[in-house]
């Protein structure tokens, strides 16, 4: 078959460990036709080929975000950005100009809020003083915390409080009434209900349906955040991707778009299981699985909750919290073997947001039940985080099978982060046992990265940069990895976590036409500059995404 597109003089890395490199590369429609030297590529092409000259730059397999969320992503690209922002002052005149510029909007919500952005904790008198007349909210940057205003708290119907499902608050002061902190999906659900994004967050707060299905119109305003999102990631080399929130509805707009030839990227989106629900739930997500099982969207997994973070305190920890005499939080699902092993009984997989060392430790018990019931198989059940991880049940990881999934920059002082206070939070003599990454793949365990957008920066090459310049902290070992396998866990191991190592994350004939050129040489770039670097050109099925 004569090529559609080739793409020559390139520093191809494959990811493919029987042919590493590459100089050209030739794509037939949405499959990979041939890789190799430039003069037997080129020779394939034909009157109608066209021919891209990456002048040599370095060409990767399509980046797979492994762990993020698409849908609060494309939502919050049109919300006030404070990344960086601390002080009254500051953050007072960013919001009185956000306000002038959308006096329609019935909330204005913030992003990108850090738990230092005063001098002291923030509660909704702070927030009345930057603008009182008007609903304002900001979300943390973990987000698992938002703090809003009086009027936020007034119209969302929670001034006096909110009955909430345990590990969920509103925090309350000594005068009865909400402090303005809102810690936890459902109990911040109602101030982001203000804002005509509740059915966007059903996915991540409650794991349950719309209470009805939305008309025409309403989908097709929240498809169209979808698809910014969907941009947002082709922008930044995203071919392939893993939801870590979801529901049937999610599923169906994603549906719609790739009706519309708008589904720029391979998409997994799970069920989402909550504490309020019973094992019978799961009939849900085997028939998302059956319904959604192709190369573009799939299901397929069920996503859980097992505790907080670490700013909030919500992390639960085997130990004490330093300065806080029987403070460990709780787990959020206790009886996680069970729900484990009926999961993995019907053959889907399950990942599982763990923060804290006693998180860990239940997630992977959970998972030694479940093969302890059920037999070995090729569960790939991954852990989502793992910043604190026990030093006993690291070889666990291993001998399990477990997909430790990290995000790079979340680490302290990796580029994102500020250095302190997580670390103050988890004390000292815990640095060495926090943000594991070469540590817990020397034991056996599979690498996947990812970004957690909108948590941090979606853009990949920030989170190489931050996975190579990370600091030691003192008293523990250096966790980098190095740049080849940095670059493995962002395209081969990610596919290889999402069980699509047979379509994507490697480039080879046969396999999908997915990948992303970048702006030069990657590996000639020093570790604090790749994060200066751009993608040029996105390629998802023999099709361009995203091209300067």
């Amino acid at each position: 078959m004569t090529p559609d597109i080739i793409l020559t003089n390139a520093r191809i890395l494959t990811m493919d460990p029987k042919r590493p490199r590459a100089e050209a590369i030739a794509l037939a429609g949405d499959r990979i036709a041939a890789l190799g030297a430039r003069a037997e590529v080129e020779a394939l092409a034909g009157a109608a080929t066209e021919v891209i000259d990456c002048n040599g730059a370095t060409l990767l397999p399509g980046f797979v975000e492994s762990h993020l969320h698409l849908v609060l992503g494309g939502a919050e690209l049109s919300h006030l950005q404070i990344g960086g922002l601390h002080g009254e002052e500051a953050l007072t005149a960013a919001f009185r100009d956000f306000a002038a510029r959308h006096p329609e909007r019935p909330l204005l919500m913030a992003q990108g809020g850090d738990y230092t952005l005063l001098d002291h904790p923030l509660t909704r008198a702070d927030l009345d003083r930057m603008l009182p007349d008007r609903p304002i909210a900001i979300t943390a940057h973990d987000h698992h915390t938002v703090w809003a205003n009086t009027a936020a708290l007034a119209h969302a119907g929670i001034l006096h409080g909110l009955a909430t499902p345990h590990g969920h608050e509103v925090v309350m002061g000594s005068d009865g009434m909400a402090t303005g902190e809102l810690r936890e999906f459902e109990a911040f659900a109602p101030v982001i209900a203000l804002g005509g994004e509740a059915r966007l967050n059903l996915g991540i707060a409650t794991g349950e349906e719309p209470p009805s299905w939305p008309d025409a119109a309403a989908r097709a305003i929240d498809r169209a955040k979808v698809a910014a999102g969907l941009a947002h990631a082709a922008r930044h080399g995203v071919t392939s991707m893993v939801n870590m929130d979801g529901n049937r509805y999610t599923l169906d707009l994603l549906h719609d778009l790739r009706a519309e030839g708008g589904l720029t990227a391979r998409v997994k989106v799970p069920f989402h299981f909550k504490p309020h629900m019973e094992l019978s739930a799961l009939d849900r997500a085997e028939a998302m699985t059956r319904n959604f099982d192709d190369e573009w969207l799939s299901s397929g997994f069920v996503k859980l909750f097992m505790d907080g973070v670490i700013d909030s305190g919500t992390a639960y920890m085997l130990n004490d919290y330093p300065g806080r005499p029987g403070h460990r939080s709780e787990p959020l699902f206790p009886n996680f073997n069970q729900i484990a092993t009926e999961i993995d009984r019907r053959g889907l997989q399950i990942a599982v947001h763990a923060i804290g060392d006693g998180a860990v430790r239940q997630t992977i018990d959970g998972y030694e039940a479940a093969r302890a019931a059920n037999g070995k198989r090729d569960s790939r059940h991954r852990i989502e985080h793992i910043e604190l991880i026990d030093r006993a049940d690291i070889p666990r990881l291993g001998a399990l099978g477990i997909t430790a999934s990290l995000q790079p920059p979340h680490a302290p002082g990796a580029m994102e982060f500020a250095l302190q206070p997580t670390l103050d939070i988890i004390g000292k003599d815990r640095w060495a046992d926090a943000y594991l990454c070469r540590t817990l793949a020397e034991a056996g365990a599979h690498l996947a990265f990812a970004s957690d957008w909108p948590v941090t920066d979606i853009s990949v090459l920030r989170g190489i940069g931050a996975a190579l310049t990370r600091p030691t902290y003192e008293g523990a070992e250096d966790q980098r990895i190095g740049l080849m396998p940095t670059l493995h866990a962002y395209t081969a191991g990610g596919a290889w976590a999402a069980h699509r190592e047979h379509l994507t994350g490697t480039l080879r004939p046969g396999l999908a036409a997915d990948l992303v050129v970048l702006s030069g040489d990657i590996e000639a770039t020093p570790p604090d500059r790749i994060a200066d670097m751009h993608v040029a050109r996105t390629i998802c099925g023999g099709r361009t995404t995203f091209a300067l």
